[in-house]
């Protein structure tokens, strides 16, 4: 199995406590060419956890790439294969979480500071799999110079065979930064990410860090191959409805939010019916109208009822409704309005 410069072009970023499977069974409604990431999960809770409740996913969130945390080349093989015969396209390796508890692992961003053990763990997953091994990094971290260490990272890990890296472009302070002040006070630098590409032109390199529009991407990728969002599409998820129209040039209509609402119901049911609170879904959802007529009634009906009324779909169809009323009130007042 490969990548293509096609199959990275848009990824949704792998953020822990968001990109859980209930949250990439929503947004793959909206965009079947997204490539999807879980959130970070360590080597060892694979290794030794509960597998099928950190692994399981639903067969409609492919291509769907597990991203694993760890700096034992050991470990990480036995849990790439662990990930591959779980039937994931990818396994990628985090060398850029800041936290706190990454960082007393040995493990996440604090990895930019030994790219050598970086390329000994890639190496090992490479050789324990037949999928695709990627790399997710900063540019550096602390008084490392950007440049320097970034290419270093880079070079070594493609020397034991990786070819795709996705570059959060900025640095990581462990020192001084909380992990949410690191994802916006060190300063962006994508200049050193397409400088990154040009040096290295077999390489597919995905930028991230930062991007919110769908025009920011695409001129993004007039530098690079890739581009991976974040925050912005979770808070405004309808963003990813234009993906594969505007990205990737498929002829393509976008479900409207109904509809989206609507096949959500099936799904809510089924999680009820296991016994998973329907606030585990709900939650991920807040954002389908943001910018709509009705969307602060739809959080607000979502906010307020799902906790209680926690085995009860229909909480979601009683949201859209207040949404098509709301709406169907601002029709009546701009038809009001052109009319006098």
């Amino acid at each position: 199995m490969s990548l293509t410069a096609e199959s990275i072009r848009f990824s949704v970023a792998p953020m822990m406590d968001w990109t859980d499977r209930h949250d990439r069974f929503f947004m793959r409604l909206m965009s079947k060419r997204a490539r999807l990431y879980t959130e970070m999960v360590t080597a060892d809770a694979v290794r030794f956890g509960d597998r099928d409740k950190l692994l399981a996913y639903n067969p409609e969130e492919h291509p769907l790439a597990l991203q694993l945390g760890g700096s034992d080349p050991a470990a990480l093989a036995e849990a790439a294969k662990i990930g591959e015969d779980f039937g994931y396209d990818e396994i990628n390796l985090n060398v850029g979480c800041p936290s706190d508890r990454v960082q007393s692992g040995r493990f996440g961003a604090c990895l930019m500071q030994a790219p050598e053990l970086v390329a000994d763990c890639v190496a090992a997953m490479r050789a324990a799999v037949r999928l695709p091994v990627t790399v997710k990094s900063r540019i550096g971290v602390d008084d490392q110079e950007p440049r320097e260490a970034l290419f270093t990272l880079v070079e070594q890990c493609r020397n034991a065979g990786v070819t795709h890296f996705i570059v959060h472009a900025r640095k990581a302070w462990l020192e001084g930064l909380s992990p949410k002040e690191n994802r916006y006070i060190p300063p962006l630098d994508y200049a050193l990410v397409y400088a990154l590409k040009q040096a290295h032109p077999g390489l597919l390199i995905s930028i991230n860090g930062g991007i919110e529009t769908l025009a920011d991407s695409a001129a993004h990728l007039e530098h690079v191959d890739g581009v991976m969002l974040g925050r912005a599409p979770y808070k405004n998820p309808y963003l990813l409805a234009d993906i594969d129209r505007q990205l990737f040039g498929d002829r393509t209509t976008a479900l409207p939010r109904a509809e989206i609402v609507a096949q959500l119901i099936p799904y809510a049911e089924k999680l009820v019916a296991n016994g998973t609170p329907l606030h585990a879904l709900t939650r991920h959802v807040m954002g389908l109208f943001q910018g709509q007529p009705g969307g602060r009634l739809w959080r607000r009906h979502l906010s307020e009822n799902a906790p209680q009324r926690a085995d009860d779909p229909r909480i979601l169809l009683e949201a859209l409704a207040l949404v098509e009323a709301e709406q169907a009130k601002k029709a009546a007042r701009d038809m009001m309005q052109e009319v006098g």
